[in-house]
């Protein structure tokens, strides 16, 4: 048998580590305006994991929470405000920001919110209106 997959990642000063075991759920971009002032970027780069695929090994005391909606919890390191994940409870996933995980290869496979996008992207992947049908979304496509 071979082994599942390990990543180890952490906070932007390291206080605050952990390892994701196994293959992301997905992979891609948001565009909602949430996660665009939550990363202070155009787009955030996901990537989504099973609650149990994810290990906090160092740090845990510093992490502080907050919940803009019931349908994310935000999470970070007090010591350097570095973003660490987003739980997504109605989803049962956790979006674990792809650069916080350097030793992963980021393989997007859509866009999520492309509605409230900011920053077009062609790049040929799935522009979701809002989100997959399967994750409580209209499932609508967008164009280029």
């Amino acid at each position: 048998m071979s082994a599942k997959p390990s990543f180890q990642g952490s906070c932007f000063c390291g206080a605050v580590q952990f390892t994701v075991t196994g293959t992301p759920n997905g992979m891609g971009y948001c565009h909602c305006e949430s996660c665009r002032k939550w990363s202070a970027g155009p787009v955030n780069a996901f990537t989504l994991w099973d609650p149990e695929a994810i290990n906090i090994t160092a740090g845990a005391d510093k992490i502080s929470s907050f919940n803009k909606t019931p349908g994310s919890t935000r999470k970070w390191c007090r010591e350097c405000g570095g973003h660490i994940l987003t739980e997504h409870p109605t989803m049962n996933l956790v979006d674990v920001f792809a650069a916080s995980i350097p030793s992963l290869k980021f393989e997007p496979g859509i866009h999520v919110h492309y509605q409230e996008s900011v920053l077009p992207i062609k790049d040929g992947l799935p522009k979701m209106k809002d989100m997959p049908s399967e994750a409580g979304g209209s499932g609508e496509t967008m164009p280029e």
